[in-house]
This record gives structure tokens, C-alpha cells and sequence, in this order.
């Protein structure tokens, strides 16, 4: 039987009309449930193209993604959003946070998509991920909130409805030194605590370092990395 983290990647490629050259052009990737990935390469590789079309954000011109034997390219946009609201927790590099809400609400979020209100385990929950991360200021703003601050409500976001999968775009590349070593621990051992598989898009090569495997992007398509374990 399949497991909802486990990704099977088969003749990716996306390409916009009138490039001659593809922007991805992905064979083969394989990860099994559980499991950590990490994904580098120079600025303008398609690494967050890639994380959207994984995430099932963007759509391929070509391809499958199967998550748990699901392939999310053969799903509506309707249907995409869906399989992501219930499978996908999404870290990205700006945050994506409500100003205007707390960092309380801003975590429930996932939880207003899915109901009109959330439970009151799920609203434990959210206390309790925003406590491990570190944020003791549930009611304030976003607006209010420090870059760290707001990279680990992003975080405790990403897992509150314990995710099969996780996927961070450049978590750490905003923050300074000692904030960067704290996002990439608590993402990392969070994520394990969970069980969920794990897929960094990265630069920064302490958290590559901490990932099973790790894949270099160029020129559209995937190898090994020869600098990261």
C-alpha cells in the first residue's frame, strides 16, 4: 500500500510557451516516506518553480507527481488544493502571515480552511506548536512579530494539522546566523518528531547537511551533490 509521503517523480518538465530551452526537465526522483530531502543550486535555477510544482502549486507542461500514489498533476485545481490542505504543510520564505492576525490565528489558518471553527484540540494544538517554537506572544500581531518570530509561527503553521509532508522554501535565508541554526533544528526535529517526509529548497549548507540526501538543480534538471552528505 502506498504512504502519503512517499513521492515518486517521473518525466517532470515545465516549460513556458516561447522558451527554448526548458525550465525543468526532472527524469527521476524518488523518496521514500519518513525521509529527508534537500534541494540547492544557484539563484535563478527553478528550485522554488520546482517546490510549487511538488507542492502542487504550479502545474507541469508534462510528467507525474505521485505523492502516496496519488498524481497530483492529474488532479483540477479545485481537487490540488484540497490534496494539499489535507497532506502538505508549507514553510515559505516570506512567510506568508496575516498581518493583521495574531500568531495564534495566523497558525489556525489551515484549520479556517477546513472548518467554519476550529475544535478545541486543534486550537490546543496550535498553543502547544507556538510554546515548542518558541512564541509566547499568542496574541500579538504579526505585524508586531520579530523575522524569527515569524519564521517559527510559519513553522508551527506548516504542522498543525500533522502533515504527511512538509516542505520549506528557503527557511532560513532571511534570518541572521544564530536565528538561521534555530529554524533549521526546530524544522528538522519537529518534522521527525511527526514522521513526516521533509523537503528543503535551500542554500545554506548547515541544514542541507542535516537532510538524508541532497540534490543539486541545474539547468532544469537534478544531481547528486557532491557537497553535502
Amino acid at each position: 500500500m502506498s504512504v502519503r509521503g512517499e513521492l515518486q517523480v517521473r518525466e517532470l518538465m515545465l516549460r513556458f510557451a516561447g522558451q527554448q530551452r526548458a525550465l525543468l526537465d526532472i527524469a527521476n526522483i524518488e523518496l521514500q516516506a519518513g525521509s529527508s530531502l534537500g534541494v540547492s543550486g544557484i539563484s535563478g535555477a527553478g528550485k522554488t518553480t520546482l517546490f510549487h510544482c511538488l507542492a502542487g502549486i504550479a502545474k507541469p507542461t508534462a510528467g507525474a507527481i505521485r505523492w502516496g500514489g496519488v498524481d497530483i498533476c492529474a488532479l483540477s485545481g479545485d481537487e490540488q488544493a484540497r490534496w494539499r490542505l489535507r497532506n502538505v504543510g508549507l514553510v515559505f520564505q516570506d512567510f506568508h502571515l496575516v498581518d493583521g492576525l495574531s500568531a495564534l490565528d495566523n497558525v489556525l489558518l489551515p484549520a479556517y480552511f477546513d472548518r467554519w471553527q476550529p475544535s478545541a484540540t486543534v486550537v490546543q494544538r496550535a498553543r502547544e506548536l507556538l510554546s515548542a517554537v518558541g512564541v509566547a506572544a499568542l496574541d500579538r500581531l504579526a505585524a508586531l512579530l520579530s523575522r524569527g518570530e515569524r519564521q517559527r509561527v510559519a513553522l508551527a503553521r506548516a504542522l498543525l494539522l500533522e502533515p504527511a509532508i512538509v516542505m520549506a522554501d528557503e527557511p532560513t535565508a532571511s534570518l541572521d546566523p544564530d536565528h538561521r541554526r534555530q529554524i533549521g533544528d526546530l524544522l528538522v526535529e519537529m518534522v521527525r518528531q511527526q514522521g513526516a517526509t521533509l523537503i528543503v529548497i535551500s542554500h545554506e549548507q548547515d541544514l542541507l547537511s542535516r537532510m538524508d540526501r541532497c540534490l543539486w538543480l541545474q539547468h532544469g534538471s537534478l544531481q547528486a551533490s557532491a557537497d553535502f552528505p
